[in-house]
């Protein structure tokens, strides 16, 4: 790979970066408005979707972290 991709990939890595943090924060936000909902199907639901809002977001941070990481080395 030659540099110009190699900072295309860095590139992409940073744009899902930040993705995944709004999706985790977002996540984290579902779950706080699981305090303000009445029934116990509406506390499961929001459960459940800022659960799997929250490990989306993780795990596209943390393949983000991780390939800008090794990217970086080859750049070096």
């Amino acid at each position: 790979m030659d540099n110009i991709e190699i900072k295309g990939r860095i590139k992409a890595a940073q744009i899902n970066n930040a993705l995944g943090v709004f999706l985790f924060v977002f996540g984290i936000i579902v779950l706080f408005a699981m305090l303000y909902t009445e029934t116990f199907v509406q506390h499961i639901t929001d459960l459940a979707a800022g659960l799997l809002l929250m490990s989306i977001g993780g795990g596209m941070i943390w393949k983000a972290r991780r390939t800008i990481k090794k990217l970086k080395t080859k750049l070096e």
